[in-house]
């Protein structure tokens, strides 16, 4: 059961967001030195050996993970293993503006999974605050002009970040669940790192199966260079650690339904971000934008 919204916990679902577009700059930056699959497995090689002097207890043999290391399996294979490297993919592949697009389509997902998956109903609060939050979302990336959103094309790298908008909305709702699915894992649940360190051993591993077969496919790329290392530096402080540590918290506190309608902040937030690259000055259709995906989230979680 989900607890009311309130100010800690917005804030702790709106930081996610803001990593995650520095992520989607910085992928888009770096796309022509290392490949999708290569970069999210070194990524997170790199966040295991931040994470081990702080849960390294967690993988000992007599540690409690192992009773339930097929639920771990799939939560880092689905939030570790699977939705950076699509994401990645869909940013070598596709134009940022339509991955962010597709991408904004999370709450829906949220909402669908949910009812499908799960039996949890769809009130009309959560309808409503989806439209709002969608609209805001079209806002930013039409910049104010509908002939920009309707001359929008799918291609290839649209479809994989539809997948991992999918299996991400997956991944939060068994995250929410896991304190009945695995209610053994209290105390490792109690503790961020040792939490996230469960599911990324396991996630680990499906990377490395990835990035093998883009290296067998003759797709690896990896050109070292000290702009790549600051890159990796962000990636693996930001968006890999402190955003999964935020979302899994912001999850358990508002529920994966409330927590969809704050990734619909990331457009907003790359828009923002983008403006010290492009050059470009913010605009009233930002503020615009901003207010409606406010108001969606606020609408939602009313309760």
């Amino acid at each position: 059961m989900s607890s009311p919204l309130t100010f800690s916990t917005a804030i702790m679902l709106t930081l996610p967001p803001l990593l995650w577009a520095g992520n989607a700059i910085v992928g888009r930056l770096v796309h022509d030195a290392i490949s999708p699959f290569t970069l999210n497995l070194l990524r997170w090689s790199l966040a295991l050996l931040l994470l081990l002097p702080l849960a390294g207890h967690v993988l000992r043999k007599n540690s409690a993970i192992w009773q339930c290391w097929k639920q771990y399996a799939v939560l880092g294979i689905l939030g570790i293993g699977s939705y950076n490297g699509l994401l990645y993919l869909a940013l070598k592949t596709s134009s940022p503006i339509n991955v962010t697009l597709v991408g904004s389509s999370m709450p829906i997902w949220m909402l669908l999974i949910g009812r499908i998956g799960f039996g949890t109903p769809i009130t009309g609060r959560q309808a409503a605050g989806g439209v709002l939050s969608v609209l805001g979302v079209a806002l930013v990336l039409s910049r104010g002009s509908v002939q920009q959103l309707l001359g929008l094309q799918l291609v290839p790298g649209d479809w994989f970040m539809l997948l991992a908008t999918i299996v991400w909305s997956l991944y939060s709702w068994l995250l929410a669940r896991s304190a009945h699915t695995m209610p053994s894992q209290t105390a490792v649940r109690g503790h961020w790192a040792a939490f996230l360190l469960a599911q990324l051993i396991f996630g680990l591993g499906w990377s490395a199966v990835l990035a093998g077969g883009e290296l067998a496919m003759g797709h690896g790329l990896l050109v070292p260079s000290w702009q790549l290392a600051a890159a990796m530096l962000f990636i693996v402080l930001g968006p890999a650690i402190l955003a999964y540590r935020f979302w899994g918290e912001g999850v358990k506190r508002a529920g994966p339904a409330t927590a969809g309608f704050f990734a619909n902040l990331m457009p907003l937030f790359t828009a923002l971000l983008s403006i010290p690259i492009l050059g470009e000055m913010p605009q009233l259709y930002h503020a615009l934008a901003f207010a409606l995906i406010v108001g969606g989230i606020v609408v939602s979680s009313r309760r």
